[in-house]
């Protein structure tokens, strides 16, 4: 039942839309007319984007902008020459990674291992937290024997931070169950290098954090030097871009000489000012509503895939009530999977174990429009039994106009920056479920791109390998690689 493409699923020469629109019922394509949205109403949303991130570039509007725009303080990206081992160290959830990346010309080997992280460090203290840490980062460097190389580390950080430097980054708050309260406001780098301090058994150089996008970015850069954009889809969502440092008004330490650096974005409030209101649906506010950060991210609502498979059962469910869709016993069927995605604890990610899930509706639509054996299956694990054909086939269609809905915003914002970059061809490297997944992502965003582009401008998606783990290497690559061209 999974995506028949194990990578980044190439454009299909017969579009299923195509197969699909004349099979459904005229009654279902009306309700759902207020998921599709013309070009007229994605370049409002484009130009609606393009003056979000100019307030979070500037001083001025930054403080009160939703796309907050941060420096990196990424000013280069790989040029080919870094050669060497480096670490890289990647940590968003109960499990962390800890990897050996020996780069060679145009070769990158990998080596790597997994920690867990038990329940009682993650809500302890930050000694006991960056201590684990530390001793599994030793661990892993004696087994591979450069515990005394002092080697540079990247430190891919996937929570909210606010980087003051390449090497320094202030944690705003925790999420994904951890609680340390003590690092919050503090610098996460300077707890990791003190932590590795105290053990006396290991030399680490930690010379750089980032988040996912960044990775994403310089491990497609790497191989395509064109990659300027860094993106992440999947269960979150979130963008960075190569700006010019002069309209990057918060960035203030001095130019390496590209006169470039890393902005993330943080483009998953996008909206959070109403500024997205005119193409919500009532089902976006629900999902908003009894979601753990009411009126927060509310681009990611529309777009990521923790949001993508409760909007198709939010919608099929209205449906139903409505007697557009199945029969009124699916409606009991359908609202009983709601309870998994009630609010929990701010400081925990919402249950969504028995819910329709994003995988699901990737499922959903990978099957032939002519068997509905998948779509049967899924539908009778979540109490739907009997539905007919033409209600798996309205079904298919409901999923469909949520994925390309998703595909077509995803889209729009990737236009306006590749036009506010000014350059000609830009290659967007992309990691995340969704994107990896679904079978028809791709090509939508890309159609979609292809009509919203400026005359002038062309682009290429790019799937990303590891962007957290050898992206993170790269990052420490790069700045080791400036340290000795300058001599510092």
């Amino acid at each position: 039942m999974a995506c028949r493409s194990k990578i980044c699923n190439p454009i299909a020469t017969i579009r299923v839309e195509d197969l699909l629109d004349p099979l459904v019922s005229a009654a279902v394509k009306e309700r759902m007319q207020d998921m599709v949205l013309t070009n007229e109403t994605l370049r409002k949303e484009m130009q609606l984007f393009r003056e979000n991130i100019e307030r979070g570039l500037k001083k001025a509007t930054h403080e009160d902008a939703v796309i907050k725009c941060f420096p990196t303080y990424v000013q280069d990206l790989p040029d080919g020459t870094e050669v060497g081992k480096f670490l890289a160290l990647d940590l968003g959830g109960t499990n962390f990674r800890t990897l050996l990346v020996d780069l060679d010309a145009n070769k990158c080997e990998m080596q790597s291992k997994v920690f867990a992280v038990p329940h009682e460090v993650m809500t302890g203290s930050g000694v006991a937290l960056f201590d684990h840490i530390a001793a599994c980062l030793a661990e892993f460097a004696q087994e591979y024997g450069v515990q005394a190389e002092n080697l540079p580390l990247g430190f891919t950080f996937s929570f909210p931070v606010t980087q003051v430097g390449l090497c320094s980054g202030i944690l705003r708050r925790w999420t994904k169950g951890f609680n340390c309260e003590d690092v919050v406001g503090q610098d996460v780098v300077q707890w990791l290098i003190e932590a590795i301090q105290r053990r006396n058994d290991v030399e680490i150089d930690v010379c750089a954090v980032l988040n996912d996008t960044t990775g994403t970015l310089m491990s497609c850069a790497w191989k395509n030097p064109n990659c300027r954009i860094g993106l992440i889809i999947g269960t979150g969502s979130n963008g960075c871009y190569y700006e010019t440092q002069t309209n990057a008004e918060l960035f203030n330490e001095p130019d390496m000489g590209t006169g470039k650096v890393i902005i993330n974005l943080e483009m998953g409030a996008f909206g959070e000012d109403g500024a997205l209101d005119f193409i919500r649906t009532e089902e976006d506010r629900m999902v908003d509503e009894n979601s753990i950060n009411p009126g927060g991210q509310i681009h990611e609502k529309c777009v990521s895939g923790m949001y993508l498979g409760e909007l198709v059962r939010l919608r099929a469910l209205a449906l139903v009530k409505e007697g557009l869709l199945f029969d009124a016993t699916a409606a009991t069927a359908l609202e009983s999977r709601y309870a998994t995605f009630l609010q929990t604890p701010t400081n925990k990610a919402p249950a969504f174990s028995n819910a329709f899930s994003c995988e699901m509706m990737s499922q959903v639509e990978s099957e032939p429009v002519e068997t509905q054996e998948t779509t049967k299956e899924i539908l009778g694990s979540l109490g739907i039994e009997n539905a007919s054909k033409e209600d798996m086939l309205n079904f298919r269609y409901i999923c469909q106009t949520v994925s390309r809905r998703s595909a077509h915003l995803i889209g729009a914002s990737m236009c306006v920056l590749i036009e506010k970059m000014q350059e000609p061809y830009v290659v967007v490297g992309i990691d995340g479920s969704v994107y990896k997944n679904h079978p028809h992502f791709r090509r939508i965003m890309t159609e979609k791109m292809n009509e919203l582009i400026a005359p002038g401008y062309k682009f290429q998606l790019m799937l990303s390998e590891d962007g957290s783990g050898r992206g993170a290497a790269l990052v420490a690559a790069v700045a080791a690689r400036k340290k000795n061209e300058l001599g510092i």
